[in-house]
């Protein structure tokens, strides 16, 4: 047997991981919650990686636990192609979101393994951590560390709601691997992932090349105030932290609202207060809120509105806003030719496909940054993701995966 331009993937085999994966982490009905770094995250990973050895891949884990499997090429001095994703879960997630994009190249290399082509170039498929943000904020870390944008150090001291820090956790779990966390040479990195919108399900395409994403910009910002007796204590004397983060989240919903004419959306995701009881002011607030519209110049006035938003928000209940973290990605990132690419295999495979813009964070956005990249979007049911009744068939699939096969092998072999 020989690769050919009918060769196509075992939808099957690429199916059965996925119910394999949606065993492990179980949340509710249907769903996820395999959050970073748990011990159903090390049960997931465990798993994969014996998936990558009996595939014959060479496996490495980098300082942050992301997960390396190497198909070697004909030419391993050549700078090699990367195919990845997540496997880990917001807490109320689906089976899909970031698992089919790494479970896709696991297929891929199986299916050129059982063809016995070797491509010119290597071929690495990533799991990379922590994608989601859901434990240890903000999302994406890891890939942001692995191109340069955060400190390794930085992300080790990340702390979760549940009090352990982010190195001390990877350790735990046996995840804190030698191989640095920092990106060498990459020939083009490929991200296939269900698109969480409704896109493609709405007009019943059967697959997306994903043109760019919504520039978005995000904050964590904690507020503080001063802790007082909610009875005796006079309005004009009160410094709640809780109040500020609240009137904070709903000035930025508004936000939101005031462009949403424009597919603008402006999300208040996060209020953690402290000591948040009965009978006594919060002194401490946290929240975390992004913006995000496909105009660029749009959206960085809806972030300033949400900086101002902040400052104001203190003022009212008399207290501080500090700025702890701020996040940007989106935009024209993505590959021109390798975008041409996909499309050339939607055309010539004959799917009934589209161009899109992603509206959500992705770890392929931070690999824009240092090598050419390409993402590929699958429809889901009504586009319900981070949420436990998100939906795709197998069918689904069978675009989007033929089209990163075909799209991969042509970069891997010239």
């Amino acid at each position: 047997m020989s690769f050919t331009p009918e060769t196509r993937v075992s939808l099957d085999r690429f199916w059965s991981t996925i119910e394999a994966s949606a065993k492990i982490g179980t949340g509710r009905p249907g769903g996820l919650s395999r959050l970073s770094l748990t011990d159903s995250d090390r049960e997931m990973r465990d798993l994969f990686v014996n998936w990558c050895k009996d595939a014959g891949l060479a496996v490495e884990i980098d300082e942050l636990g992301s997960i390396f499997a190497r198909r070697e090429g004909t030419d391993p001095e050549l700078p090699p192609i990367y195919i990845g994703s997540h496997l880990d879960t917001q807490i109320n997630g689906g089976r899909f979101d970031g698992i089919a994009g790494v479970l896709a190249g696991l297929e891929l290399v199986r299916c050129l393994n059982d063809l016995g082509h070797v491509t010119r170039r290597p071929i690495v498929v990533v799991d990379w951590t922590n994608e989601e943000g859901a434990r240890f904020s903000p999302p994406m870390v890891a890939s942001g560390c692995f191109v340069g944008k955060y400190e390794r150090d930085w992300v080790y001291a990340l702390e979760a709601d549940d009090g352990p820090r982010f190195g001390d956790e990877l350790e735990r779990i046996g995840y804190k691997g030698a191989m640095p966390c920092k990106a060498g040479d990459i020939d083009a990195y490929f991200e296939l992932h269900i698109e969480q919108g409704p896109i493609l399900d709405a007009e019943k395409r059967q697959v997306g090349v994903v043109t760019g994403g919504y520039p978005s910009h995000g904050v964590r910002v904690r507020f503080e105030g001063e802790t007082a007796h909610t009875g005796p204590t006079p309005m004009d004397l009160r410094h709640n932290a809780l109040i500020a983060g609240a009137r904070f989240l709903t000035a930025v919903d508004d936000i939101g609202w005031d462009f949403a004419v424009g597919d603008g959306k402006a999300t208040g995701s996060r209020l953690a207060a402290w000591p948040n009881k009965p009978g006594i002011l919060s002194d401490t607030a946290q929240c975390i809120a992004d913006v995000r519209h496909p105009d660029p110049i749009t959206a960085r006035v809806m972030a300033e509105k949400m900086r101002r938003a902040a400052h104001a928000a203190a003022a009212m209940a008399g207290c501080r806003a500090v700025f702890e973290d701020e996040w940007s990605w989106g935009g024209d990132i993505f590959d021109a030719e390798l975008i041409s690419g996909i499309r050339d295999e939607a055309v010539r495979q004959g799917w009934n496909w589209r161009d899109i813009q992603s509206q959500a964070g992705h770890d392929a956005y931070h690999m824009a940054l240092h090598c050419p990249t390409a993402m590929i979007f699958t429809p889901c049911k009504g586009g319900i993701t981070h949420n436990n009744n998100e939906s795709c068939e197998p069918e689904d699939f069978e675009a989007g995966l033929n089209m990163l096969l075909h799209a991969v092998v042509k970069r891997a072999d010239r």
